[in-house]
């Protein structure tokens, strides 16, 4: 197991490499699975070996934005689902939290891939899910890479939200949500663009499974004990769930006997792939070899 540091409406504001969302749709393949009294919706991009791509609470496919392209070039089928309850995807026929997502998503891939074992990349709510699904079904999960992972209970909350959906002024909301997305997700102030903004808003007004009890749990430590398929970690190091608390993280997750690495992106927050998605595909790249 190795240890390393990566470096590296009106006009908006966005980063000249933010990819098209609407031109990135455009090209993707879409399938529906069956989910509660709906579907799952899932985008496929690129050709080869599939790798399964699971976004974070309050998000949907497009929290994957600057990395779809990047991993699909390197010769992977990209299976990225809006998760139940979030995106465009239906919600689960019960529960509201990541543990009623768990079969949905495995029912999903059996449809879409038959029973063979995949690669997982998971970020944040979405590795709680992919470990509870290893945990629970280890022979359908290969390889399991993990971002932004609530390894450790967050109580109290390390982080302070301000609510928004009482908010009716559309300029105080979007003040909101600038200040969320600085508290949790990006690191630096010029990460927080009008773009990244719009998305945000967009996301959250479709999040429907807003119940977050089992990562205040050891419900993932009790989960990454259990699994049986090779695990690699990636955090941001200023990633606002364990700022300051990394020896504890580190040291939780080197007694795990299926850690193959633990990469920490320098410059990055909790929205690591977002923020610094060069670093996130070196060290992507080095744990899926």
């Amino acid at each position: 197991m190795a240890a390393s540091r990566s470096t590296a409406p009106p006009p908006m504001t966005q980063p000249a490499d933010l990819p098209d969302a609407a031109a990135l749709l455009a090209r993707a393949d879409e399938c529906r699975t069956p989910c509660g009294d709906g579907a799952m919706v899932w985008r496929l991009w690129g050709s080869g070996r599939p790798l399964v791509l699971l976004h974070g609470g309050s998000g949907s496919w497009n929290h994957w934005l600057r990395n779809i392209e990047p991993l699909a070039a390197t010769g992977r089928r990209l299976f990225v689902p809006d998760l139940p309850g979030f995106g465009d995807s239906a919600c689960p026929a019960s529960g509201n939290d990541a543990d009623a997502v768990v079969e949905p998503v495995l029912d999903g891939l059996r449809a879409l891939l038959g029973t063979a074992p995949v690669d997982v990349l998971a970020f944040s709510f979405g590795s709680l899910v992919a470990a509870l699904a290893a945990a629970a079904h280890p022979q359908r999960i290969a390889r399991l890479v993990i971002a932004g992972a609530p390894v450790k209970p967050l109580v109290p909350p390390p982080f302070k939200l301000r609510p928004w959906l009482h908010v009716q002024d559309e300029a105080q909301r979007r003040a909101i949500h600038r200040h969320n997305l600085a508290a949790l997700m990006l690191a630096r102030p010029e990460s927080v663009t009008e773009q990244t903004v719009d998305l945000h808003a967009q996301n959250l007004l479709r999040d429907r499974m807003r119940e977050r009890r089992l990562s205040r749990t050891d419900a993932m430590a009790r989960a990454l004990e259990r699994l049986e398929c090779p695990l690699d970690v990636i955090y941001g190091r200023e990633d606002a769930l364990y700022r300051g608390r990394w020896g504890e993280v580190e040291a939780q997750l080197r007694a795990l006997t299926r850690l193959r690495s633990l990469h920490f992106v320098d410059g990055a927050g909790h929205w690591v792939q977002y923020e610094e998605p060069a670093a996130f595909h070196a060290a992507v790249a080095q744990a899926l070899g």
